[in-house]
């Protein structure tokens, strides 16, 4: 994308250069006040510096500053590494150029600053890459240009372009790719395990010979005397049934741990909660099922169930500047304005970071729930505690936090039965597995009629 050019100038500063030769003039003046050199060689030379340097920064003014255009999608995915091109057009003069993209603080960045020698008459592009860390809406903010005056003497900073706006979007590469598969076999692609099965659901979808393992409730009677042979009936999974996936938007979200070997680090639980929620979002409209999505804690964000695969791009677009807040989550507060949101019986599957002392909040919104709806709550568990127990004790700091570990997990566990002893499915895993543990789940529940 071109870059409308509205540049500017600062005052020039001295280069290096120019620099050494002022303390190279001073240190004559010290040896001429001595009497070791004349005092006109010294006032020669000063004179020297100064119109060298006096025609060298005159020079530097009447250099243009060069037309910048730069190549960036207005979309990129999270933790991506992405190339960005930038096109430099100077003017008249031949120029040498030190170039660096004012791109949004804190990302990865490889290839900047670059040093250019413009030619008058010509296009020189230079590239580099950068990898978003955090999703929402950024800028650009234009392009810094550090121009060398001729002699080499000055150096000016100029600012080329305007503000140009990126949004960065979960990494939704996995989606696209779903999308050349079937939804059993997306589903084995994120690690689902999902147990065969043949012939059965809760819809009727056609009328077939007989096959041996067909279950005996299958066989069509009637068809089968007048066909003088067994016809089965083959059921599928009831479509146009309903998603819709919650997200704890509060600060039990917020935390981060290191990513595996190869892996992008960084990333806070929700973004990988929001990841998992696309995933099983784009199986579920594969399914023919209908999605939306209730973020609250922090932010809230509603969007009513849709159907049909642009649905996707619309949970994208509400979801993609999402982002958990240092607040407390309401999760009774969260359960009556679904309640009055989503008035059809459906399945709602809550991502959140359960703690001992949630249980009775979020029990009371769950049972609230469950007087119309199937509720399923996937609660993620930091991948550091599991690494502590598997760590060797060797030492009386190692007990103690192996000790306190396995309390709080022993507390944890507590909680998720508190929960399953009131009908409530529980998943209780890293991270990692949350999406295929909630795909799983799904086809599992939608296999099971349970809906």
């Amino acid at each position: 994308m071109t870059i409308a050019a509205r540049p500017h100038r600062k005052w020039p500063r001295p280069a290096p250069v120019l620099v050494v030769l002022a303390v190279a003039c001073g240190v004559l003046g010290i040896v001429a006040s001595a009497g070791w050199l004349p005092q006109r060689a010294w006032t020669i030379v000063g004179v020297a510096i100064g119109v060298l340097a006096l025609v060298d920064v005159l020079w530097l003014r009447r250099i243009g500053i060069p037309d910048v255009a730069r190549d960036v999608p207005e979309a990129l995915p999270l933790g991506v590494e992405r190339e960005v091109s930038l096109h430099l057009e100077p003017g008249m003069r031949r120029v040498r150029v030190d170039v660096h993209d004012l791109h949004p603080g804190g990302w990865q960045v490889q290839g900047l600053p670059r040093t250019l020698r413009l030619e008058p008459g010509t296009q020189s592009s230079v590239s580099y890459r950068l990898r978003p860390t955090e999703r929402g809406s950024f800028s650009f903010d234009g392009v810094h240009l550090r121009l060398h005056s001729p002699l080499r003497l000055w150096r000016q900073l100029c600012v080329a372009g305007t503000a140009q706006s990126v949004r960065v979007f979960p990494n939704f590469a996995p989606l696209a790719r779903f999308a050349l598969f079937s939804a059993d076999r997306a589903s084995r692609l994120v690690g689902a395990h999902l147990r065969r099965r043949r012939g059965e659901g809760t819809d009727f979808h056609q009328m077939r010979e007989y096959r041996v393992g067909d279950s005996l409730r299958q066989i069509d009677w009637k068809a089968s005397s007048r066909a003088r042979k067994l016809i089965s009936r083959e059921y599928q999974d009831e479509k146009n049934q309903q998603l819709v996936v919650v997200l704890d938007t509060g600060r039990r979200m917020m935390a981060r741990e290191p990513a595996p070997a190869n892996a992008v680090g960084g990333l806070a639980h929700f973004d990988h909660a929001l990841d998992a929620a696309l995933l099983v979002s784009y199986l579920a409209l594969r399914q023919g099922d209908a999605v939306g999505l209730l973020a609250t804690g922090g932010e809230r964000r509603w969007v009513p169930p849709g159907r049909g695969m642009a649905t996707i791009d619309t949970l994208l677009g509400a979801s993609y500047d999402l982002q958990p807040r240092p607040v407390a989550t309401d999760y009774l507060a969260a359960a009556t304005e679904l309640s009055l949101r989503q008035r059809r019986r459906g399945l709602l599957m809550l991502v959140t970071n359960l703690r001992d002392e949630d249980t009775e909040d979020l029990l009371a919104a769950v049972r609230m729930l469950q007087r119309r709806h199937l509720v399923v709550v996937a609660s993620l568990r930091e991948r550091a505690l599991d690494d502590v127990l598997d760590r060797d004790v060797d030492d009386l700091p190692g007990a103690l936090r192996a000790g306190a570990t396995a309390r709080y997990l022993q507390q944890r566990t507590a909680a998720h039965d508190a929960l399953r002893s009131h009908r409530v499915m529980v998943l209780d895993v890293t991270s990692e597995q949350l999406p295929a543990a909630l795909v799983e789940r799904y086809l599992a529940i939608k296999r099971g009629g349970l809906l």
